[in-house]
């Protein structure tokens, strides 16, 4: 249900990301946050113990319509809250000069909480000689995971950062030039990326113009699609098949990867029989090609690639538009 203000509100959009995460000043891999599923997952570190993480935030605001709209003081704040223990954590974010973003530090008390905390953003400005009304909010919170209570992320991969030219890993100097690869040899999926690759981690972690982070995006949605393909055709390989041919899920990772996409390769099937189609196709080539062609708009689609296609495509447009004035 949507909430009726007697003042003017903000009509933009309130985009938040979470560009980091630490615990008891460590810093966790950035496969715990989920940017598609606005999901940051403490639970998954193997120790109950921890005493606090911090959350790195950074929040993009309408910044036009702000500096034209009828309101002064203008803040931005991150609200931390769990009903389950009635806590209510609110952060102030700073916009620094000449940035057209806002960050801070969001804490997270594992004494505070018991399994989920929603993490919200505000804007909060004046209007009409009263302070503190609120301007907007974001369209969907960010969850904190403390205990895992829904299995969301269990088909996620670790993402790595490593030198292909240089490092330690000599089975990666091969592929120096290659800018990231995807290994689904063990327990979960890993994405590898390429430090030797003049630019890629620091696009991926420190965009911040309207082109750069377009850029960045359709990278990422790049790597997530392909990391899509590679994931299911690996659990396709990683099927049991039984002396009849009857295939079965494989277990782990590899079955929650089928059961999300076979779905969108096999429509209206249930999920047997689409283990059962795409084995049979797999197994005597017959309108496999088709197959294939499914398997990369599906993992497309999850990844995100569209979306980032257009936003590239129009960050690019814009920016040709202002060199031409």
């Amino acid at each position: 249900m949507n909430t009726v203000y007697a003042y003017p509100t903000l009509v933009g959009k309130i985009e938040v990301a979470v560009r980091g995460v630490s615990m008891d000043g460590k810093p966790l891999p950035l496969s715990l946050i989920s940017p598609r599923d606005q999901v940051v997952a403490l639970h998954r570190v193997e120790r109950d113990d921890w005493i606090e993480s911090l959350l790195d935030l950074e929040v993009t605001l309408p910044m036009d319509e702000l500096a034209d709209g009828p309101w002064s003081g203008v803040t931005c704040v991150a609200v931390l809250t769990e009903g389950a223990t009635n806590t209510r954590v609110v952060s102030r974010l700073e916009r620094r000069r000449d940035d057209t973003h806002w960050r801070g530090e969001v804490r997270v008390r594992r004494s505070s909480h018991v399994a989920r905390a929603v993490l919200d953003v505000s804007v909060v400005g004046s209007h009409g000689g009263v302070d503190g009304r609120v301007l907007g909010t974001t369209d969907t919170p960010w969850a904190v995971d403390i205990l895992g209570c829904t299995p969301a992320g269990q088909h996620d991969p670790e993402i790595l950062e490593e030198d292909f030219r240089n490092g330690p890993r000599e089975w990666l100097h091969p592929f120096r030039d290659a800018p990231w690869l995807i290994d689904t040899a063990g327990d979960l999926p890993v994405v590898l990326l390429n430090t030797s690759f003049e630019g890629l981690v620091e696009l991926l972690s420190g965009a911040r113009g309207p082109l750069e982070k377009a850029t960045a995006g359709l990278v990422a949605a790049q790597i997530a699609g392909e990391t899509w393909v590679t994931m299911f055709h690996s659990a396709l390989n990683a099927l049991e098949v039984d002396e009849d041919g009857t295939p079965h899920f494989p277990g782990g990772w590899r079955e929650s990867v089928l059961r999300a996409m076979l779905p969108e390769v096999f429509p209206g099937l249930s999920p047997a029989e689409a283990l059962n189609e795409a084995h049979s196709r797999r197994s005597d080539g017959l309108r496999w090609a088709e197959v294939q062609a499914r398997i990369q708009f599906a993992a497309g689609r999850r990844g995100q690639v569209p979306k980032g296609l257009t936003a590239a495509i129009r960050a690019v447009s814009r920016s040709q538009e202002g060199a031409g004035r």
